[in-house]
Parts: C-alpha cells; structure tokens; sequence
C-alpha cells in the first residue's frame, strides 16, 4: 500500500501563502487519484483537492480560485500551493488516495493575525 508523507505547513497571517507538500512511497504516476483533504478543528474532515493521472484537477468551492493542486514526477510529491488564505483555511491538512487509504498524521497549517 502507498505510504504519503505531509509536510510544510505553517502559521501565516490572512491573505498569505504556503505550499505544502506530500512524498509517495512508490511512483506518483501509477496513483489513480490523489487528494488534499483537512480537518478543522471541532469539524470532520474535508476533502479540498484531486489530481488525476491524467492531470485533471477538482477542487471544493471553498478553496476554488486559491489553491492549486499539482505532482511532480521526478520527486514522486504531490504539491498543494495555497494563496490568499483566510481564518477558515485553519485546519490540519492530510493527502491521500481517493478514494482514500490508511491516514497520515497530517500538517497544521494555521492562518491568523
């Protein structure tokens, strides 16, 4: 079974950026579909993000427009690159198969001022 590691999150303050990222145990290319998903605190977990083999992007209507769903290769990672973050992006942030698989321990991210 793949293995998906998360890192790179961070305290911003609203309107700021990150990217994070998430290193695949085998090659990225032969996963179907990946995912971003985060849980808020206090709320279920979310799904926020696909990327297909063939490049096909879908995103919630929360993040649509701000975030950007993307995977290189070379490095066998799965990118997330956040913009213009708001309080509500507060959560800890986890990628996955989708359908997903066993979970990760997931990255916070938290955005305040």
């Amino acid at each position: 079974q793949v293995q998906l590691v998360e890192s790179g999150g961070g305290s911003v303050q609203p309107g700021g950026s990150l990217r994070l990222s998430c290193a695949a145990s085998v090659k990225i290319s032969s996963i179907d579909r990946l995912a971003w998903y985060r849980q808020a605190p206090g709320h279920l977990r979310t799904w926020v993000a696909t990327i297909t083999s063939s490049a096909f992007r879908n995103y919630a209507d929360t993040v649509k427009g701000r975030f950007a769903i993307s995977t290189d290769t070379a490095k066998n990672t799965l990118y997330l690159q956040m913009n213009s973050l708001k309080p509500e992006d507060t959560a800890v942030y986890y990628c996955n198969t989708l359908p997903p698989g066993d979970w990760g321990q997931g990255t916070q991210d938290t955005i305040a001022s």
